[in-house]
This record gives C-alpha cells, structure tokens and sequence, in this order.
C-alpha cells in the first residue's frame, strides 16, 4: 500500500502544524499575551488603552478587561483568556498574576523540552509541584473572619492598589465601602460565611468626584417616579412591590366589543376607570406609601395613586426588585388584591433626586438591608468605569477572603516562599520531574520579578535578595515595597491578599498549561477561526513573538 500523505486526507488550504512546532508556536503565543499584560501588574503597573473596531474606547489596568477586548485572534492565545475570565468569576482578583504565571509555566516548558525532555513528564512534575503548592498555601494561610474589619480593609485596600483610580484617599474610602457592603449582606449557615456579591448593587453615573462616591443601605433604581402630582420624598416608607400591570389588560384572544351609541361607549369607559379605581384603593388599603411595579402603570392609575398621595415607580427591571425585597424585607406580590400589609416593606426615606440630570429614586435607610448599593461617581465616563471594575475587583478579593476565611501576605512574598519550599521538594522528588518543579518554582518567581521591574527596580537585585531572605523557609513575609522601591516585610506593611486569589491562580495556570503542552498537532480548516486566513503558515499570528 501506498504512504498517504496528510495534505491529501485535508481540503486545500488548510494549514497543519506538528510536533515540537506546533508545542513551540502555542508556547511562544501563550509567553507573548502573558508580556503584553504583565507591565500592569501591581500598583506601580501601567494601564492599556484599547480601541475597538466602533471607535470605542476603554484604558483600563485589568487583567481581565484587557484581554476581553484585546480580541486575540490564535486559539493558543484564546486558552490564555479563559485563564483570566476563571480568574475573574470565581475571584474578580488576581487576573493579571493567574496569567503572568501560565505564561512563565510554558516559558520554561518550552526551556525543558529543548532538553529533550518528554511533555508528559514536564506535565507530570508542574501537577506535582500544583498539589504541594496548594498543601503549602493552606499552611501559610492565616485566619480571618467578617469581624476583622482592619484586615479585609487591608485587602481591599490592596486588590485596587493597582487600579489608576486617584488618590491613597480616594482607595481608602472606596475600600471602607467595599467592607462595610460586604459585611451588611454577608449570612453565615453552620458556621460558614456565605456572600453573594450579586446582592451589591453598583450604579454609576459620570459627575462630581470620586470621594463623592457612597454607600446606599438600600436599592437605587435607575427610574423617576412617573406622575409630578405624586410625592417625591417619603419618610418612613411603606413599600410596596407588585409584579402585576396597573392596566386594564387587553384580551389576548380576538374579542369583539359592539358599542352602537356615546352611551355604551362612556359607560365602558367608566368601567375601565372603575377597575382601575378599585386596583389603587386595594393599595392605598395595605398602607403603602411608595409602589415600585415591575410592569406598567395605566395614565388613570397614575392620577388615582397621585390623589392618595401614593408615590409610584414602573417598569422596574427584575433583580431591582428581588433586591429590593432583600433590603426593604417586602414581598414582591403578583395579585393586586392579595397585597396586605404584611408584603409591605420599610425604608427610612425614599426620595427621587436629580443627578447629572437624570432622575433617580433613592431607598435609604432601611434598617437590616440584605441588599445595598454603592452609587460610583468620578469625572469622566472613563473614570467612573474604572473605579467601578476596582469595586468589583475589591469585592471579589474581600468575599472570597470571608468565605475561605484565610490570607496571606502580598507583594510576591508568598509566591517566593512557595518558590523556596518548591525547590526543596523537588530533590526529594529526584528523577526527571525534579527539573519540571523546579521550573514551576521559578516560575512562581515571575510575579515578584514583574512587580520589581514595574517599579523601577533592578528585577535580579530584588530576586537574590528575596532568595536570601526565604532561605530556610525564614522570612516568609518579605516581598517587593514597590512603593519604596525595597524589599520589606508585606505583613508589617499591611499588604495582605486572600488565599484563593493565589490557589485559583495556580490552578488555572497549571490547568491552561497542561492543556498547551499536550498538543503536538495544529489543524486548521480553510477560514476556519483560528486558522486558514487567521493564521499563516507557520501558525503565527501576524507580527508574532519570534521564538
């Protein structure tokens, strides 16, 4: 029989790529995305502006942000995204690091394989120096709960530290509103702390200042209250939420209505008004004083509810109102004649506000709210979104601290501590694995060594320092002071991060990487994404990192 060869099996124009050419292609892509955005770590990093096709634009220090829109074109590189966006759901922190690492991971591969050694052998030592990691983490982790307000501001504190968002005053107030947010819809069952950061409301509006930033204990709903007859401050609140329409609703089916003389006709009419009539008495019989409805609200409604001095808002987006029913403690009720007062829920105040010209409806003041909100401000549209992407990655750092309930010291001191132990565990290793944990623990020392060079600093002075001082598992708090340009004890300076920032980190990279290395085959269809007219042969994407 005849040797086939692969060109004849696949249609023309697609593009193949095999072997240690494929490895190193996939390896140089994953090494170069991890370049683009290392120089933004820390707080001493710098942010990217990015222009999509429309025009738009975003300048932005987030890991996460930076590579959704960067629309990276190689499905080398696209593997590298999913690394940030696991990083961004199950954390909201610590995108940039989870990265930076996958890609020091393949770096070094890449290094190894030079050396002939088997991918599955670098893929089997990287999973054991994982798993050691991971035991070590859980031994340096110290404890923390909700009550330690000092060490959640900390890190809080510490995840904005490199959002360009302004002043040491600016961070330290947001922070100070992240913690108190937190701590207001945090539940504990059977002694495990539960936060739901969906629970957190954040509604920005360009205008004013960043200090003038605040947190609501309540719901802020984007809506005006729909009648000027109506009330626009209401003290002492009874809230009453309906999903039900305050219309007279038309039949779906095809119904025919005969009216022959102006009598009829008034007389329909004055039914309609009648029901309706009927719907806003049923509401002003529970003792509301504020309707918030999830559907419409009839013009004749309106001027019945204005009468009684009711206050209404409609169209109510969904998770405003389940929100609402979190913070005010009412029932969100789909029948207007089952309302009661029982349904009905508080707030110290509800006021409409005009804010940049927009009118806004404001429930303050309740008085155990399970739902708040933190109403962002800032100079420009640009500013405004950026300090709400360091809110969420804030409130992502301070939950999942309280559910884990531990943290560590920052500033690459843990990634230099599990660097040095990793080191150690690799000669008990022995065998060709040792040099894939080894890898793996100068790999770790890439976080500490991008914060130095982010800073100014001589990255190989602040390593052999850092080595130094990890030597014999001693000094494990110290890291890079960017600030200072030194190398310091992080738990005296306060730079503390939560625990599963770095085990979400080394997982994810670990996992990506593995992904990378187990493939020595690239086949791309035609036009297929990724390949055919993305990729040119050779599998490089259009000014490339060389190898």
């Amino acid at each position: 029989m005849g040797k086939v060869n692969s060109g004849e099996v696949m249609p023309e124009g697609s593009n193949r790529v095999i072997g240690r050419d494929a490895m190193r292609i996939n390896i140089a892509i994953g090494y170069a995305v991890a370049n683009i955005i290392k120089t933004t770590l820390g707080p001493k990093g710098m942010d990217k502006m990015l222009v999509s096709e429309l025009g738009d634009i975003v300048i932005t220090n987030d890991g996460a942000t930076i590579l959704e829109e960067m629309n990276v074109d190689h499905p080398a590189a696209k593997l590298m995204v999913e690394i940030a966006k696991t990083q961004d759901k199950e954390v909201g922190d610590g995108t940039t690091t989870s990265v930076v690492l996958a890609g020091n991971l393949l770096k070094k591969a890449g290094d190894l394989l030079d050396q002939s050694i088997h991918p599955t052998t670098i893929i089997k030592g990287y999973e054991l120096a994982a798993t050691k990691a991971e035991e070590l983490l859980a031994k340096l982790g110290k404890d923390v709960t909700p009550e330690d307000k000092e060490i959640l501001l900390k890190i809080a504190l510490v995840s904005m530290g490199s959002k360009g968002i302004g002043s040491d005053q600016e961070k330290k107030k947001i922070s100070e509103l992240v913690v108190d947010s937190i701590g207001k819809v945090a539940e504990q069952k059977d002694g495990i702390y539960y936060v739901d950061t969906d629970l957190i409301k954040i509604e920005k509006k360009a205008g004013g200042d960043v200090m003038d930033t605040e947190l609501i204990n309540g719901v802020l709903i984007d809506k005006e209250i729909v009648n000027a007859g109506m009330p626009k401050e209401i003290k002492d609140a009874k809230i009453a939420l309906v999903d039900a329409a305050l219309e007279i609703e038309k039949t779906e089916t095809d119904a025919k209505i005969e009216i022959s003389s102006p009598d009829q006709l008034e007389a329909y009419l004055k039914q309609e008004e009648k029901m309706l009539k009927e719907m806003v008495s049923k509401i002003k019989e529970s003792g509301a004083t504020i309707l918030f409805c999830q559907k419409g609200i009839d013009d004749v409604a309106q001027h019945y509810l204005a009468k009684e001095g009711i206050a209404a808002v409609r169209r109510v987006k969904k998770s405003d109102m389940e929100k609402l029913a979190r913070a005010t403690g009412a029932k969100v009720t789909s029948s207007i004649s089952e309302l009661s007062e029982s349904d009905l829920g508080s707030a110290g105040i509800v006021a409409e506000k005009k804010v940049s010209g927009e009118a806004m409806v404001f429930v303050r003041e309740c008085a155990h709210p399970k739902s708040v909100t933190i109403f962002v401000r800032g100079g420009t549209d640009h500013v405004v979104s950026e300090v709400e992407r360091a809110i969420r990655d804030s409130l992502g750092a301070v939950s999942s601290t309280v559910e884990v309930g531990k943290y560590v010291t920052g500033g690459g001191s843990i990634e230099m501590a599990l660097s040095a132990a990793l080191n150690d565990y690799a000669v008990e290793i022995g065998g060709r694995e040792q040099l894939a944990i080894q890898s793996f623990a100068e790999s770790l020392e890439s976080v500490p060594k991008t914060l130095a060079e982010n800073a100014g600093m001589d990255s190989i002075d602040a390593l052999v320092s850092l080595r130094n001082k990890h030597k014999d598992g001693q000094g494990e708090g110290f890291g890079v002071n960017v600030l200072k340009g030194e190398i310091s004890d992080m738990a005296e300076l306060g730079i503390l991060e939560p625990a599963k920032v770095k085990t979400q980190a080394l997982s994810s990279a670990t996992e990506t990487t593995r992904l990378i290395l187990r493939i020595d085959d690239i086949i791309a269809s035609k036009g297929g994404k990724g390949g055919g007219e993305g990729m040119p042969p050779g599998g490089m994407p259009p000014g490339g990192m060389p190898m």
